[in-house]
């Protein structure tokens, strides 16, 4: 799969979790958390991220082109493989969204994907902030390739007219949309098979992770163990964590604690 050479930035797009509100006492039902998580690097870097993928299968004794599905995984499989994504020379940011907060629901309901699409937003406006300030001189166009793991019943020409519509009314918007637009370009959004690019796997594994850190098995129990593999690839600005390389939403960490006890595995990352 050919991606541009002209970015200074490419990131690669994966989500955990469903879209659902059909929530139960006994965890069945839809997942009370969506993430969606990007794996950022510089383009020159990219090449870093195919020989993890590689050394990865290598030590899990996988065929050379076997695509990695982080839930498909054992635990004793998924903890050298986020060891690995974690020592790359990248950034991850994800946006974590605990639905049963969400104040009206039904909006998200009603129209299919635009909880998708939300968090899509979210995501993308940090990433922008990254790159715009990390940007070196002569190293590419400025602009951040995004390439989105394909989701089969989803247009992403939808995606990009939205994220056009938001960039274009900005200023007229009830909360005004932060995306860069010198650095993200809507319209030129991939969406790729998962199994066609290294990148998408690991963004795969990420997402997964932070999902597993705060998503409750039948027996109540998490796992922030893989998150933790992950922290120095975390987007920090001037230090601060919350709201960059991890924004929850609809309410930050300290209220989301108070009706989600699992999310305190997010401290201290």
């Amino acid at each position: 799969m050919k991606l541009g050479k002209n970015a200074s930035f490419r990131a690669y797009v994966d989500e955990s979790g469903d879209e659902g509100f059909v929530f139960r006492e006994d965890g069945s039902g839809s997942s009370r958390w969506f993430v969606i998580s990007a794996l950022v690097m510089r383009v020159k870097n990219d090449h870093s991220v195919v020989e993890c993928l590689k050394e990865t299968r290598k030590l899990l004794r996988k065929p050379l082109k076997h695509a990695l599905h982080f839930v498909d995984l054992k635990h004793e499989q998924r903890v050298p493989y986020v060891r690995r994504v974690g020592a790359l020379s990248a950034r991850t940011i994800s946006v974590m969204v605990f639905k049963p907060s969400i104040r009206e629901p039904e909006k998200f309901q009603n129209e299919k994907y635009l909880l998708y699409r939300y968090a899509t937003r979210l995501l993308l406006e940090r990433l922008s902030w990254l790159c715009r300030d990390h940007y070196i001189d002569g190293d590419g166009d400025r602009t951040c390739e995004v390439v989105f793991s394909n989701r089969s019943n989803m247009s992403y020409e939808d995606i990009r007219a939205y994220l056009c519509h938001l960039i274009e009314n900005a200023g007229s918007q009830p909360n005004e949309v932060q995306i860069e637009p010198t650095i993200i370009r809507p319209s030129e959004i991939k969406a790729v098979e998962h199994s066609k690019l290294a990148g998408l796997q690991a963004a795969d594994a990420v997402a997964s992770s932070m999902h597993f850190a705060v998503k409750r098995n039948l027996y109540g129990e998490t796992e922030p163990a893989y998150a933790k593999h992950l922290r120095r690839t975390f987007y920090r600005n001037k230090g601060q964590l919350q709201g960059y390389g991890l924004k929850l939403w609809p309410d930050p960490l300290e209220i989301t604690q108070t009706k989600a006890p699992e999310a305190k595995n997010l401290e201290g990352l």
